[in-house]
């Protein structure tokens, strides 16, 4: 069945004539012109032997033209000696070649096209003749050497072949040419030379992967001993420069497969030691499985241990002063129980003092005396070594600068444990006369506590307090001291004392601590007398709803209101309506708790309301003056009922509120009627 096919005709965009016209016979006339002409071939054929003659002394002028017109580009002479070759003219192109070498001797494809035709064509003494004289002239081309060599050999003369690869050798040429060397060996089945020529070539090359291939080489030819000879002179002779993982990789699986698992892991170790830990990913890895098929536990975790150390040793080499570097590498000492490495350590460590005087730069730094003074006392039972260490770790500090109260603590507790009393005493003596702080004052009070020293403790916290004037801790400590000791006058004085300090820092703590130590007395009236004295001081809103709550604890409900009373009235006198409201709320609060309702209600008839009111933003200018346009601010405001103009300000509130109530009505409404009228459309 035949597939119909639409085509779409191309449409004309112009149709008028085109001037310019092309009649058929200008195309016919236009092809013939350029039709190719067909190609006649002459007869180059030669008859006789003076045509022959005469071809050539043309060609060899061809040649001469083009190499005296470009005399320094020798692909002419090459083709031209290679014409004179293919006409068996060897004398001729023998004196090509000379001519050539006249203008460029250093030109090594030139020699080589020059042996290639002596030996093509078998003169093979002429070739040899070639050979020197291109091995004298330019020995460092490897090329020269190796196809002579190899004519020696493919002709047998293998002493002279041998010969040729020893002159080779004199000018100490690259690897390559001592392997070529070894393999002719190899194949001549000289053993002794081969051995020779790989220690010639160690000589020479004084590199590791010389030595690595001498000793392959010693392996192959199962000379053991010679072979680890070998790999241990490669140490003795490269120094820093054998420190790579393929030999250290190479020597340790050479003792292993020779059953030396000792050899192997010092091997092993040393590398690891050695060499940087990013470099030495596979012979950590070889190693560890070296471990796990030859080794013990104790051994495994030894190598754990060393990678990790050298770890930290970098980083520390990276920042003498990255004391978290030195702390896990102190621990990780610790773990292996080697004590001398310890100590090393420790002391290297405790040197790195911080460069900057500021007490948080030392803070981690003063943790290694701590550990390290632990270390001594309890993991080596050393005491004497310990106390050492603190004495030192005390000179180092700047205790005129900053000190450490834990340093002088740890200190003075080691003496306790040595049962060396006077010296914790003295410890503590010496650090409250430098460098007094609290924590080493109540460190040395619940010392003296423990020991039951009660007069040592009492001046104690007299020189405690004489320190730290503006401090009420000491204070309060003192005052219960003597009060857990049934001493009710020696406490009550102190804490007077102490009221009536005015350099004490928050005084309504000692307040506090007083009232309450005398609410636990049961010394209702020396509190009530406490509280008096206190807001002859201070009204604050605070100490008038306390004194109310104590009446209210004991069910004095009157003298509970008579107080919460003052309190209102005089906070409406001052005019401190955000205080007077607080007193209100917990004025309702006991009021709910008392149950009388009649008292309830009256209170809640009390109570504010709170409005928010605006207010100008005070500020101003860079030149002091007023800043007009700095906006307002919300604030809340208290209207207390019974207030002078409280009625009014209510009363207009109330009015607002009708009003408001009253437009939103309205709108209501309005809005139903329009309702009403769009239903009715």
């Amino acid at each position: 069945m035949s597939k119909i096919i639409n085509m779409k005709l191309p449409s004309i965009l112009n149709k008028g004539e085109n001037h310019i016209q092309i009649t058929a016979e200008q195309l016919l006339k236009n092809a013939e012109m350029h039709r190719e002409q067909k190609i006649i071939k002459t007869d180059d054929r030669i008859r006789d032997e003076e045509e022959l003659n005469s071809v050539k002394e043309s060609r060899r002028k061809q040649f001469e033209q083009k190499c005296n017109a470009q005399r320094y580009f020798i692909g002419h002479w090459i083709k031209y000696a290679q014409w004179e070759e293919s006409l068996q003219e060897f004398r001729r192109a023998r004196s090509v070649y000379e001519r050539a070498l006249e203008l460029d001797y250093k030109n090594v494809g030139l020699w080589l096209k020059y042996i290639e035709m002596e030996m093509k064509h078998k003169f093979i003494n002429h070739a040899r003749n070639v050979f020197e004289r291109a091995i004298d002239i330019l020995p460092r081309v490897d090329q020269f050497w190796f196809k002579y060599a190899y004519m020696e050999e493919i002709l047998g003369e293998y002493q002279k072949a041998r010969a040729v690869f020893q002159r080779w050798m004199e000018w100490n040429p690259a690897e390559k040419a001592w392997m070529a060397f070894l393999s002719f060996e190899q194949r001549m089945n000289e053993e002794e030379n081969c051995r020779k020529i790989m220690y010639q070539f160690m000589d020479a090359h004084p590199k590791l992967s010389t030595y690595l291939k001498v000793a392959k080489f010693e392996i192959k030819s199962k000379n053991f001993d010679q072979a680890r000879q070998v790999l241990e002179q490669t140490l003795e002779d490269l120094g820093q420069e054998a420190l790579k993982e393929e030999y250290f990789v190479f020597f340790a699986n050479f003792e292993t497969k020779n059953k030396e698992f000792d050899r192997a892991r010092e091997i092993y170790r040393f590398g690891l030691e050695n060499i940087p830990k990013e470099k030495s990913k596979k012979l950590y890895t070889d190693y560890l499985t070296f471990e796990k098929q030859f080794g013990k536990k104790d051994e495994i975790d030894d190598l754990i241990f060393s990678q990790r150390r050298i770890h930290y040793k970098q980083l520390i080499e990276q920042n003498s002063n990255n004391y978290d570097a030195w702390f896990d590498l102190v621990n990780l000492e610790i773990a292996t129980n080697h004590y001398n490495r310890t100590v090393e350590t420790f002391e290297a460590a405790v040197k790195q003092v911080p460069p900057i005087a500021e007490k948080r730069y030392w803070r981690r730094y003063i943790y290694l005396w701590y550990t390290y003074a632990v270390y001594e006392e309890y993991d080596q039972n050393n005491i004497e070594k310990s106390q050492q260490i603190f004495e030192r770790a005390l000179k180092v500090v700047p205790h005129k600068m900053f000190t450490f109260s834990k340093l002088w603590i740890m200190y003075a507790n080691q003496q306790l444990r040595a049962e060396n009393l006077e010296m914790a005493r003295k410890i503590y003596g010496v650090a409250i006369g430098k460098c007094p702080t609290e924590k080493i004052f109540n460190s040395y009070i619940e010392m003296e506590m423990q020991l039951a020293n009660v007069d040592k403790v009492r001046q104690l916290y007299q020189r405690y307090a004489e320190i730290f004037k503006d401090n009420p801790t000491p204070w309060i400590r003192w005052a219960e001291l003597e009060r857990s000791l049934d001493e009710k006058e020696r406490y009550r004085g102190i804490f007077e004392i102490a009221i009536n300090n005015n350099q004490i820092d928050m005084p309504e703590t000692l307040w506090k601590a007083y009232i309450d130590n005398e609410i636990e007395e049961q010394e209702y009236n020396n509190v009530r007398e406490l509280y008096e004295r206190l807001l002859d001081r201070t009204q604050h809103v605070k100490v008038w709803l306390s004194y109310a709550q104590f009446e209210q604890s004991l069910g004095e409900k009157e003298r509970c209101r008579a107080i919460l009373q003052r309190g209102e009235d005089l906070l409406k006198k001052e005019d401190s309506k955000e205080e007077r409201a607080i007193l209100l709320e917990n004025w309702k609060e006991i009021e709910v708790s008392f149950g009388d309702q009649k008292e309830i209600e009256a209170i809640k008839k009390k109570q504010p309301q709170r409005i928010i009111k605006k207010r100008k933003i005070i500020s101003y200018l860079e030149d002091g003056s007023l800043d007009e346009d700095a906006g307002q601010e919300e604030y809340y405001d208290y209207i207390f009922p019974g207030d002078k103009n409280a009625n009014g300000i209510l009363k207009m509130m109330e009015r607002a509120k009708m009003f408001k109530k009253e437009k939103l009505l309205q709108e209501r409404q309005e809005k139903e009627q329009q309702q009403q009228n769009k239903e009715q459309e």
